[in-house]
């Protein structure tokens, strides 16, 4: 056994309960791959989570620092000092292009990418009775509903995934709201796999019912669903370690959204559903994307082989 085989690798986390099991889920796979290697787990406090008292979109304003670092800044703080080697994010919250010391090693293998309309009573987005107030914290998601069922009252929703389910359940300030489908799966308040296309209880809060939103008509976010593994750029021995439980299907779709999240020059606050899917070699690549100013959003979708080039011919048709 070599001597750096005996050196932790040391892994970054948030410490909400959907990030634990995302840290955990990373611990497992690295260890099955290098049972040797020690582990150890960093838990860090990011802005996002220490900032609830201002809505997320508002977030990075008034902490004065860029638009996707309010998830992230801190753990690519202990990047920079090598208090951690990964970083583990919701891909989602990762800036499109990272600063050069940094890299994207890899990424796991997707959870389901939809996002879910969550309410007491099992209605759906197209019954539920005008005025009724749905909870987001997502401009991406708000924008959606506003598009689809104008005559709803979007609120801010924030607060990790338990905390905002019981802030419904309380039915003080939401109607419904909406969540993505990978956290709730991951956190086993929903199976992996839908039984049909009607509602379903919550596992643990029966008083609650969940539907799944059909991707092709509520967009999904760039990288949702998808876990994402960060590094020093040029730590080699990390990212060795990340490449070897990086999951090659989810990475070449993610690529061909995040590409396209960087030729529009977008960010976690700008309203864009993007979503791919792969079969027999051949990736679709789908995206809505809203105007800042307001107005009709522009749609549009290519097919290929190449991400990059699949990603290039999706922006031009739509600017």
């Amino acid at each position: 056994m070599s001597d750096e085989s005996l050196i932790p690798i040391h892994i970054g986390t948030r410490g909400s309960e959907l990030a634990l099991v995302q840290a955990t889920a990373t611990e497992a796979a690295l260890a099955a791959m290098f049972p040797d290697l020690p582990l150890e787990r960093v838990i860090i406090k990011t802005t996002g989570d220490r900032r609830t008292d201002v809505s997320l979109a508002n977030v990075a304003k008034a902490e004065g620092i860029f638009d996707k670092g309010v998830f992230i800044k801190e753990l690519e703080l202990a990047l920079d000092d090598g208090s951690i080697d990964i970083a583990v994010h919701s891909l989602k919250d990762l800036p499109t292009v990272l600063e050069p010391r940094f890299a994207l090693a890899a990424v796991l293998e997707r959870a389901p990418v939809r996002d879910v309309l969550v309410t007491r009573d099992g209605t759906s987005l197209e019954t539920l009775p005008a005025g009724a107030r749905v909870g987001t914290s997502s401009v991406r998601r708000a924008r959606q509903v506003e598009m689809l069922r104008p005559d709803l009252k979007v609120v801010d929703l924030r607060g990790n995934v338990p905390t905002r389910l019981m802030k419904l359940a309380s039915g003080e300030h939401h109607d419904a709201i909406l969540l993505a489908e990978a956290g709730l799966v991951r956190l086993g308040y929903l199976p992996a796999l839908a039984t049909g296309d009607e509602s379903e209880a919550i596992v643990g809060m029966p008083e609650l019912f969940a539907l799944r939103l059909d991707e092709n008509v509520f967009y999904p976010a760039a990288g949702q669903g998808a876990v994402g593994l960060e590094i020093r750029a040029g730590d080699a021995r990390s990212r060795v370690i990340a490449e070897s439980i990086g999951h090659a299907e989810t990475w070449l779709r993610v690529t061909a959204e995040r590409e396209f999240l960087r030729l529009l020059d977008a960010g976690c606050h700008t309203p864009v559903g993007v979503f791919s899917s792969l079969a027999d070699g051949e990736l679709h690549l789908q995206a809505r994307v809203f105007p800042e100013a307001g107005g009709a959003p522009k749609s549009g979708e290519a097919r290929g082989t190449d991400p990059h080039a699949v990603a290039q011919v999706l922006y031009e048709s739509l600017t």
